[in-house]
């Protein structure tokens, strides 16, 4: 019985260490999720546009594409431990009544906020909705700070500021930016949309981080991510169905479309990928590191997404757009620097520390908190009990 409850220590505390730059598999693993975040930011809302470019109209379909690939989910959670028998854990494992729960209403909050991206998307230019999207940050930091706790430092802070100030300059030049023959009414429609995307998506971060607290393993993660898409496509499919559900993608493929059936397919099954590949990054992120650093690497992506829409669909990029977007840089490379200065400046203090800057890493095991919980009050003891003029290090 003991070497069964030390064994599965042993593995959860194996698992937890996943969120530790000390173990090998964190740096492969932080980098793979954000080359998902990459390729799936950027081509998401390029393919997203190029959906309304060519006469697709459905706002429900774009909010549907956006997580319908849940299926792809099954790749990471069940072929470590069925195929390729790289670990232990069984699929599931712990995932209790709770966290069902909690990730069922984080997937009806996540389609919310696909929706809204859809309308602010059908409305704007590419260049506009991303730089737009950035405001998020102010909105995340705030509830970072509520949610998680999370302590407001100068390098997070100078983003931020940078970053949302970006977004304001972007303001003052919309009303120059609204494409041909759609009215002013329907343009801040998207503006405010496109805002209210943001804010939700800020929410959504810290959120997941708090329930990520509760997982021990990346598998976890994926697993939690699988359901929550699953919730959010059960919003969208039940939008769908109140407009005309899939006989309207047919009937838009076959006569709407002006790029000719195949080509629409196309699109839908990229935009299903693509977008399943930003969501599982933006997961992994969050996991391995915190919801502001997460944040902060999706608004570094937007600015890929602005010069994405110059590029590919000629939208306009004046002096404030390009004053914007060297914010926008300016912002997320003073953080990643930030970020290494106070890594080598605790490696230098601790070569041996363990630092992620998210948080300690936890782990399961009762009697290593209880040890650690002894050793405090053992040391507050000691410590009320020196001499008054006893002045520590």
């Amino acid at each position: 019985m003991n070497n069964s409850s030390s064994s599965s220590s042993h593995n959860q505390t194996s698992e937890t260490d996943q969120k530790s730059m000390a173990n090998k598999r964190y740096l492969p693993l932080l980098l793979l999720n954000y080359a998902f975040l990459f390729i799936g930011s950027l081509s998401s809302s390029l393919l997203s546009k190029y959906y309304f470019n060519h006469k697709g109209s459905s706002r429900w379909v774009s909010t549907w594409v956006q997580s319908a690939g849940f299926p792809l989910l099954i790749i990471p959670i069940l072929f470590p431990y069925y195929v390729f028998k790289s670990t232990q854990r069984k699929p599931f494992t712990r995932f209790t009544p709770k966290i069902l729960v909690l990730s069922i209403f984080i997937g009806f909050m996540l389609g919310l906020n696909n929706l809204l991206f859809s309308w602010g998307n059908s409305y704007l230019p590419v260049s506009t909705s991303s730089l737009l999207l950035s405001s998020q940050l102010v909105f995340n930091l705030i509830l970072s700070v509520i949610i998680v706790k999370q302590k407001i430092t100068f390098m997070n802070l100078n983003c931020v500021i940078l970053l949302t100030l970006s977004s304001v300059l972007l303001s003052l030049e919309s009303s120059n930016d609204k494409p041909h023959g759609l009215t002013r009414a329907k343009y801040f429609v998207g503006f405010f949309s496109t805002i209210g995307a943001g804010l939700l998506f800020a929410l959504y971060l810290p959120v997941t981080e708090m329930v990520y607290k509760k997982v021990y393993c990346y598998a976890m993660v994926m697993e939690m991510q699988l359901v929550m898409e699953v919730a959010a496509t059960v919003l969208a499919t039940v939008g769908m169905a109140f407009h005309g559900g899939f006989t309207e993608m047919k009937r838009e493929a076959g006569e709407l479309f002006d790029k000719g059936e195949r080509v629409y397919w196309v699109t839908v099954v990229s935009n299903i990928v693509s977008w399943q590949l930003c969501f599982m990054g933006t997961a992994g992120m969050v996991f391995l590191t915190c919801s502001l650093t997460g944040g902060i690497c999706m608004t570094a992506l937007l600015m890929m997404n602005v010069v994405g829409g110059v590029v590919v669909y000629g939208d306009e990029f004046g002096g404030v757009k390009a004053v914007s977007t060297v914010m926008c840089g300016w912002g997320f490379c003073s953080y990643v620097y930030g970020m290494y200065i106070k890594r080598k400046m605790i490696n230098h203090l601790d070569p041996d520390s363990n630092f992620t800057d998210i948080r300690p890493v936890t782990t399961l095991d009762d009697n290593h908190r209880n040890n650690s919980s002894n050793s405090i009050e053992m040391t507050q003891t000691i410590a009320s009990s020196s001499p008054p003029n006893h002045v520590g290090v």
